[in-house]
């Protein structure tokens, strides 16, 4: 258990300097570009924030770096890889979870006194700041699997594969939209787009569940993150 302390302060240690930097960064442009506004206008505009998804963004190309930079520090000092897996998708909830809380916070706060809109109160409305940082959190943790689970299988089987992956996930998305404009009939079109709704928490009386997204992002993240553990398996250092 030490060693896996040790390897999840470490994780969540390399990562504070560039959090706080993108934070600084995100923020003071923010503050800019209001300060210009209100100076040339006299009101402050109100614009959706955008902070939620370059937060994801940052986590996500923080998740893909986290094998670059600490699986071999971690392989070369003994740690199996099992330990690394937990440890990295531990470092993940703990990122997210930290970048979630300064999200709906700031959002919040920023929304109560200048009308700052947030991703998840236009969708899901105000007020609810548990489930607000809750949900970002496992959205985060979403992002980074897909990002760490990518790394990995260009680690794996190279750039050009990985190119040649990429192009055949495209095409697969290409069809699967020629399906459901030219072949699937608007009775399977609706039967999914209410499945695909009732995921994000819109429930077909109209209501609002939220616990319903929370658990979309956590399912997406748990299958991204077992492929990552399969594949980390056999990863070499190169």
């Amino acid at each position: 258990m030490n060693k896996l302390k040790s390897a999840i302060t470490y994780g969540c240690l390399t990562k504070i300097r560039p959090l706080l930097i993108f934070y600084l960064v995100e923020y003071g442009l923010f503050a800019l570009v209001t300060a210009v506004v209100v100076l040339c206008t006299g009101n402050f505009m109100p614009n959706t924030s955008g902070a939620e998804m370059s937060s994801a963004v940052c986590v996500s190309i923080l998740g893909a770096l986290s094998f670059r930079e600490d699986f071999k520090v971690f392989l070369q000092n003994g740690f199996t890889r099992a330990y690394i897996f937990l440890s990295t998708f531990c470092s993940f909830l703990l990122m997210s979870a930290a970048m979630a809380l300064i999200d709906t916070l700031l959002g919040n706060v920023l929304h109560h006194f200048i009308n700052y809109i947030t991703i998840f109160g236009t969708v899901y409305g105000y007020g609810n700041l548990f489930f607000n940082w809750l949900l970002l959190t496992f959205m985060y943790v979403m992002f980074c699997s897909i990002l760490y689970l990518s790394s990995l299988v260009i680690n794996k089987v190279g750039k050009t594969t990985s190119l040649l992956i990429g192009v055949g996930i495209a095409g697969v998305i290409l069809l699967i939209a020629a399906l459901f404009r030219f072949v699937f009939s608007p009775e399977l079109v609706g039967m999914i787009g209410r499945f695909v709704t009732n995921a994000f928490g819109f429930m077909n009386d109209g209501t609002v569940e939220l616990a319903f997204p929370i658990f979309t992002f956590l399912s997406v993240g748990v299958v991204f993150g077992l492929g990552s553990y399969a594949l980390i398996r056999y990863t070499e250092l190169k």
